[in-house]
């Protein structure tokens, strides 16, 4: 095995209530993403693979970051958080929150209605999610060398879930608290991988750039 860094996507549209108007990068998410990966050369990291999902603002990271010849995986792809989100004021009567503040209440309670199985016809299944989640970690940890890995917030919790065992609560706090472009390393001990890297987000700690430290 070997060990693999996931990096959340740069700032998207934050002003977005449903995933096609969210699938794109802010300004501040290109700067975000080229400054990583200015502190990554720098640094003289090596990831002889890079991979990202299909989405928009994954590629659009990769790219800013410098990256021209990225794997991309649908697997690596983000939960369709808006969507069920729709589906939870429509089925539930839980409304869409107007502001981004009112997300911190709003998402552990889709997590849990989705864990159990209270939101009918999702576009997922959470035991879907899970399971194309542990796969493509898998399958990645398989190859040779180090391994960068452009994907989001929701699919980081949940391989910080699978690698902690975490509770849906806790799986949802960690969703909460990961900023754009920060950096998770999950590195192989004991045949299984585990978090010795969260939330890094080294290239934004100049006092000029934290500012750009963001969540949303």
């Amino acid at each position: 095995m070997t060990h693999i860094t996931l990096i959340r996507h740069g700032q998207a549209n934050t002003e977005a209530r449903d995933e096609a108007s969210y699938d794109r990068l802010s300004p501040l998410g290109h700067q975000q993403a080229a400054w990583l990966g200015e502190h990554l050369r720098q640094s003289a990291a090596h990831h002889p693979r890079v991979y990202c999902g299909t989405l928009t603002r994954h590629l659009e990271t990769a790219t800013a970051m410098g990256h021209q010849e990225v794997i991309q995986d649908a697997r690596l792809n983000e939960m369709e958080y808006f969507t069920m989100a729709q589906a939870m004021e429509e089925q539930h009567g839980l409304p869409v929150p107007e502001e981004r503040e009112g997300f911190i209440e709003h998402l552990p309670r889709v997590f849990q209605a989705w864990h159990g199985n209270e939101i009918a016809n999702p576009p997922e299944s959470w035991r879907d999610f899970e399971q194309r989640t542990q796969g493509v970690l898998a399958e990645i940890a398989k190859g040779d060398g180090p391994a960068l890995v452009v994907t989001s917030g929701g699919f980081i919790s949940m391989a910080m879930r699978l690698s902690m065992d975490l509770s849906t609560d806790a799986m949802a706090r960690v969703a909460l608290s990961i900023m754009n472009t920060s950096m998770h390393r999950l590195f192989p001990i004991g045949g299984h991988l585990s978090p010795v890297l969260f939330n890094a987000v080294p290239h934004l700690e100049a006092q000029e750039r934290q500012y750009a430290q963001t969540h949303l």
